[in-house]
């Protein structure tokens, strides 16, 4: 496969218009063939990548391209998935991997089988404040690790970037747990490994649409627990971070790619990711997928911790 690779893009709401302004503008990969049910989303992706073709279904554009990046909807994910690794095409997909547990196992077991390079698409995973707080965990800097904090509060949900993704505002699919604090959770399992749900609280307004309030705790092996906290209403600026509290130091994340510390005093900032911090992420992600390509070490989350996340927030959810 040649260093430049040919990009299917199948799904092309939001995130999947973000991914193509990232691969428009990245050095290894090339938006050529997208796809998606609706018209609109489509004339919507060709303002970002006027010279790739709207392939007539899903299927065309997934055995035209060297690579497949998977936006669409939770639920289709597993058969579009399964399709791409049957082909052997290497896979780039978004969280979560499903929101029914039994058909997310069976497409990570169908991954594995084909042995097809795949990864999902956390974007902490490859982002600074990730590896500067796991550096400062394993050499003794921030001492024992305590406990961690996820909290995430929204004036409304969907948010209003995302109000055109209808589906999020409904607990079949969408969802802040979901869609956010699935984020946290494989950002807080990468620094203390494996968790499990101890309990949690969720609240509904009804049966069809998703939760307003989440209140959780988890805990890993060793007993150190992961608080989750999460709320829609209210007017204020959006607010999403995770605390990492150390018997040393602590480090709280902001906004996904601000980090902050502390030794007992105020918080300093430590890691500003400026205005371009959304395109610097997805680019180093790309940067990792491509090794992933060519069978190299990266950071980009495996299927196997998107799984384990998947569970973690679907128990959260039917709790």
């Amino acid at each position: 496969m040649s260093d430049m690779y040919s990009v299917a893009v199948i799904g092309l709401g939001i995130m999947g218009r973000r991914m193509i302004e990232a691969l428009e503008s990245h050095s290894q990969f090339e938006t050529k063939f997208i796809w998606d049910p609706s018209n609109t989303a489509i004339e919507l992706a060709k303002e970002r990548t006027p010279n790739a073709e709207v392939t007539d279904s899903p299927e065309t554009a997934i055995a035209s391209a060297d690579v497949v990046y998977l936006a669409c909807q939770p639920i289709p994910r597993r058969v579009y998935s399964m399709m791409v690794s049957d082909l052997g095409v290497p896979l780039f997909l978004e969280k979560p991997l499903g929101v029914n547990l039994e058909a997310s196992r069976s497409m990570v077991n169908h991954l594995e089988r084909t042995q097809c390079p795949v990864a999902v698409n956390f974007v902490q995973a490859t982002d600074s404040p990730l590896a500067i707080i796991q550096e400062a965990l394993a050499s003794g800097e921030m001492g024992e690790l305590v406990g961690l904090d996820i909290s995430v509060s929204y004036a409304s949900w969907p948010r209003q970037w995302q109000k055109d993704a209808d589906w999020l505002r409904f607990s079949t699919e969408g969802g802040m747990t979901r869609e956010v604090i699935s984020h946290f959770m494989f950002f807080a399992e990468r620094l203390m490994g494996t968790t499990h749900l101890n309990w949690a609280h969720p609240t509904f307004p009804d049966e069809l649409l998703c939760e307003t309030n989440m209140v959780a705790q988890l805990s890993n092996k060793e007993g150190v627990p992961l608080n989750v906290r999460a709320n829609v209403g209210g007017v204020q600026p959006d607010q999403q971070g995770i605390f990492v509290k150390g018997s040393k130091k602590s480090f709280k994340v902001e906004q996904f790619s601000e980090l902050w510390s502390s030794d007992g005093g105020s918080f300093e900032q430590i890691v500003d990711p400026g205005e371009n911090s959304r395109i610097t992420g997805l680019h180093q992600q790309l940067d990792h997928f491509s090794k992933c390509i060519r069978g190299e070490p990266h950071l980009l989350a495996t299927v196997q911790e998107a799984l384990s996340v998947q569970e973690k927030i679907e128990a959260m959810l039917s709790a």
